[in-house]
């Protein structure tokens, strides 16, 4: 019997990582601005670890949040005063999980508490697994982002997307495998996809360090270090969260930013695997949010490779957000006309939960 799998992908374009150099790296890249301690007065003080056991609030947040904390929490104390202080990491969250909550951690050679009120990781299965161990009262996902290639102002080396990551002109800043997150489960995986991975990286499990002596630093915090070595002149290129790039170039910062095509691998991935089983897969792909490019003529850097995927097969469909069309069209003041082969629907975000209800499976590029 022919067995039928339903799946959901959404695009936010997401959800969708010598001794010369190595001296350079004691350059402070502003690793104390990722503990900050807030008051109701205003004053912000950084580095205060101990603050993790008494102030009032205390948030461990991945790393990609921190350019929002100030304004956020500042917000968070005006309309709540009696929360007088309020204690926030920004690091990657694999090490938050594996060094300061599943265990006694240190940061700065300072004992941290084990126990936030709130952990926000970029990997769902870091919260499941704190659920699991009923370390946790409850979770969800209440934020989407992309990744992008972060370069120096001008774009001088003319890098044009990840593929260029071959380049052996190209000296790369990527995020470690090991505690950074958007490598581990987001970077690495478009690297194997572009068939880049070992070449980019010689396949180094390290923070740190030359993965690839003189060609790939992997580093310990990457939202701190690649812009840092990027503006040095000892980097050319990095993986990053297009917030940090919003980020940097908001403060003036010497870099740029390379958009990097969504991926329809996964897409094509789950249709193959169950037609080789002998069964089938419906597939429905839905972007959203920035991801919306991907379904609009003259904007979409796949605009080939979807009508090919929908003549070769009926079994894959294609819905553009209304609500994203519309904020867009208004922005560009252009008209933006969606592919042939999809469909707009009046909001993203509903499509994917009456998908989830009716029986699909929600996967994030």
């Amino acid at each position: 019997m022919l067995k039928l799998t339903k799946v959901a992908i959404a695009f936010l374009m997401a959800i969708g990582l010598s001794g010369g150099a190595i001296a350079a790296e004691k350059k402070d890249a502003g690793h104390n601005k990722d503990y900050r301690t807030f008051h109701t007065n205003g004053m912000v003080d950084q580095g205060k670890i101990g603050d993790s056991y008494t102030a009032d609030l205390v948030l461990y947040l991945a790393g990609n949040q921190f350019m929002v904390m100030d304004e956020l929490i500042k917000d968070f104390q005006k309309k709540h005063p009696k929360v007088a202080t309020v204690y926030v990491e920004t690091i990657p969250p694999g090490q938050i999980l594996k060094h300061q909550i599943l265990k006694q951690g240190q940061i700065n050679k300072q004992n941290t508490a084990m126990n936030p009120d709130v952990f926000a990781s970029v990997n769902l299965g870091h919260l499941k697994k704190l659920k699991g161990k009923k370390m946790m009262d409850t979770f969800m996902i209440y934020t989407h982002n992309k990744l992008e290639l972060m370069v120096a102002e001008g774009n001088p080396k003319k890098i044009s997307g990840a593929k260029d990551l071959a380049r052996g002109d190209l000296v790369q800043s990527h995020p470690n495998p090991l505690t950074e997150g958007i490598f581990k489960f987001y970077g690495a995986e478009m690297l194997r996809d572009l068939k880049l991975y070992e070449k980019v990286t010689g396949n180094a499990k390290c923070r740190g360090c030359w993965a690839i002596e003189g060609k790939t630093w992997f580093t310990k915090r990457h939202h701190r270090e690649t812009p840092d070595r990027i503006e040095r002149g000892v980097a050319d290129v990095g993986i990053v969260w297009t917030t940090e790039i919003i980020e940097a170039k908001k403060h003036g910062r010497k870099i740029d930013g390379v958009a990097i095509a969504p991926s329809l691998n996964n897409a094509e991935n789950v249709m193959k695997y169950y037609k080789d089983k002998g069964d089938k897969a419906i597939v429905r792909v839905v972007a959203y949010g920035p991801g919306l490019k991907m379904l609009l003529k003259g904007m979409s850097p796949v605009e080939k490779r979807i009508e090919k995927m929908s003549l070769e097969s009926s079994d894959i469909s294609f819905a553009a957000c209304g609500n994203t069309h519309r904020k867009m069209t208004k922005k560009t003041g252009k008209k933006l006309v969606i592919l042939d082969e999809a469909k707009m629907v009046t909001a993203g975000v509903v499509e994917l939960m009456e998908l989830q209800m009716s029986g699909y499976s929600y996967l994030r590029p």
